[in-house]
């Protein structure tokens, strides 16, 4: 562990840093918070400072306490939506893999009508059939985005299946699931780690998007999407409070995307 992080680079040292510091927020939010996500404390639009270090939002909430529940909020419903993603395409995946014939051409004709309508648009279409709420929008996300998931796990799936000790388990006797466990999933484990950050940044993204159309968390629980939109017209009068939560979303995403690319690039066995 110590020799890791003598070299790890400068740029994934920031990511993890990053990372554990919204975890931090994420996980003591109700400590560190001066307020509560929905208490209004003063008036709209307070300045910043005194009483207000960010000022206070349109309905005169307090924005500090807004952006660290935000960070709670958006960042614990992206990672569980996208473990629900990745635990859909992952398994979906491999008994493709795994299996072939028919469930391999069902799975995968499947996957290609999903991917065939915009994502973001059949999102909006299916929140909107389906109404808002927190689980709604998991689900739908974790669905959409299981598909690209699922190409990634069955395409690095089949290489492995066609290798002489796959062969050799199968011909022991050993079971379908035995040889996904122990054979394929351990070989493929390096993609598969640094396409869950990636989805967890797209996730992430997607969740922001979708609150700032006005389909994100239902109110009042804050999200760092919709506070963009709620205290977008300050922008008009030069004030900077509106690029504070998008400046959260922004920082986060490239935390992630370090610490990705650092893992890439050890697991590709490539040396500086």
């Amino acid at each position: 562990m110590t020799r890791t992080f003598r070299t790890m680079p400068l740029t994934a040292m920031f990511g993890i840093a990053v990372i554990l510091f919204y975890a931090v927020l994420v996980i003591f939010a109700p400590l560190i918070a001066p307020h509560g996500q929905a208490e209004i404390v003063g008036a709209q639009y307070e300045p910043w400072g005194g009483a207000f270090p960010l000022g206070t939002d349109s309905l005169g909430r307090d924005m500090l306490s807004r952006l660290i529940w935000g960070a709670r909020n958006t960042v614990s419903i992206a990672l569980a939506t996208t473990i629900l993603a990745f635990t859909i395409g992952a398994v979906a995946g491999l008994l493709a893999a795994a299996l072939g014939g028919w469930v391999d051409l069902l799975l995968s004709r499947i996957v290609d009508i999903l991917m065939a309508v915009p994502s973001l648009i059949f999102t909006l279409l299916a929140l909107s059939a389906l109404g808002p709420g927190i689980m709604n929008l998991i689900l739908v996300i974790a669905v959409l985005d299981s598909t690209r998931v699922f190409r990634l796990a069955r395409a690095t799936a089949m290489n492995v299946m066609v290798m002489d000790y796959v062969e050799a388990a199968k011909l022991r006797g050993e079971g379908t699931w035995w040889v996904i466990r122990r054979e394929v999933l351990p070989n493929i484990a390096a993609p598969l780690i640094a396409e869950f950050g990636l989805r967890f940044c797209f996730v992430f993204l997607t969740i922001s998007a979708l609150a700032f159309l006005g389909l994100g968390l239902p109110p009042p629980m804050a999200d760092w999407g919709s506070m963009v939109r709620d205290n977008a017209s300050l922008i008009t009068f030069g004030d900077v409070t509106p690029l504070l939560p998008a400046g959260a979303i922004a920082l986060l995403t490239v935390a992630v995307n370090f610490v990705v690319d650092w893992m890439l690039h050890r697991a590709s066995g490539l040396k500086d």
